[in-house]
């Protein structure tokens, strides 16, 4: 009898996912393997990352962890070369791996940027590269999604550098988009608002903290409730999959109305 997995939405395709041990990341690669993609984990988190393995292998599907620190440009190719070695050619890139700090921008030191930046915006940097390069290299007709959030283009007070950075993947992901869509390789990014993660908590908590009091009436006035993280996993699927074939260079908000709000 065949598996599930084999009529999926992602059934046949080999996955990357960049930060797919927790949160957000575990969640698509949940979602992804259920759909029927080999999925390959790309994290610096490995006792997450060997647990979401672990998870998907339990529910009949395939994945394999590496530790790889994506900022990196030599962690980076090594995961793709191992990607390529356990499943095949790649077809799908989830560009998710970031973290976030909350500082007013005046406190805001090189190192912070620094960190922040080499998270968020060179880490997708060379994931995108990399699968570029690949699919480039085999003719694939490849999908590449990036998180961003919609902090990439509302601006927000205490998260200078972290919009600044969302903003960047969120550029990289459109001018992908134009760049290789000859070569039938498309990019799109998704754009959560707070999502119920340890990431997202942290950074409600953080904020409120600091007054800016986001747990209370002003998380109900931006988006009525806090967004699970499967709903950002549902999204990034989509535009991973053929159902999205004509979908690139977008930016999918998984905010319940809260940019289009205003």
């Amino acid at each position: 009898m065949a598996n599930a997995q084999d009529n999926g939405r992602l059934a046949g395709k080999n996955a990357v996912i960049t930060g797919g041990g927790a949160g957000m990341g575990r969640a698509a690669s949940l979602l992804f393997a259920k759909e029927g993609a080999a999925v390959t984990i790309l994290d610096v988190q490995s006792d997450a990352g060997q647990a979401t393995v672990a998870d998907i292998e339990e529910r009949g599907g395939r994945a394999t962890f590496v530790e790889a620190d994506v900022s990196n440009a030599d962690d980076v190719v090594r995961g793709f070369d191992d990607a390529v070695a356990t499943f095949g050619e790649i077809d799908v890139l989830f560009s998710h791996a970031g973290t976030i700090i909350v500082k007013p921008l005046h406190e805001t030191d090189e190192a912070d940027y620094d960190r922040l930046m080499a998270i968020n915006a060179k880490s997708s940097f060379l994931s995108c590269r990399e699968a570029i390069r690949h699919f480039l290299r085999t003719g694939t007709r490849g999908s590449i999604v990036i998180t961003s959030s919609i902090g990439g283009e509302k601006g927000f007070a205490l998260e200078s550098v972290y919009c600044m950075s969302k903003g960047a993947v969120l550029q990289l992901a459109r001018s992908i988009s134009s760049e290789y869509r000859a070569a039938g390789i498309r990019c799109n990014a998704v754009c959560p608002g707070f999502v119920e993660t340890a990431h997202g908590l942290r950074e409600i908590k953080e904020l409120d903290a600091l007054g800016e009091t986001w747990e209370d009436a002003s998380l109900a006035d931006s988006q009525v409730r806090i967004c699970d993280p499967e709903e950002v996993a549902a999204a990034a699927l989509f535009l991973a999959s053929d159902e999205a074939s004509f979908v690139n260079g977008t930016a999918l908000y998984v905010d319940n109305g809260w940019y289009a709000k205003g």
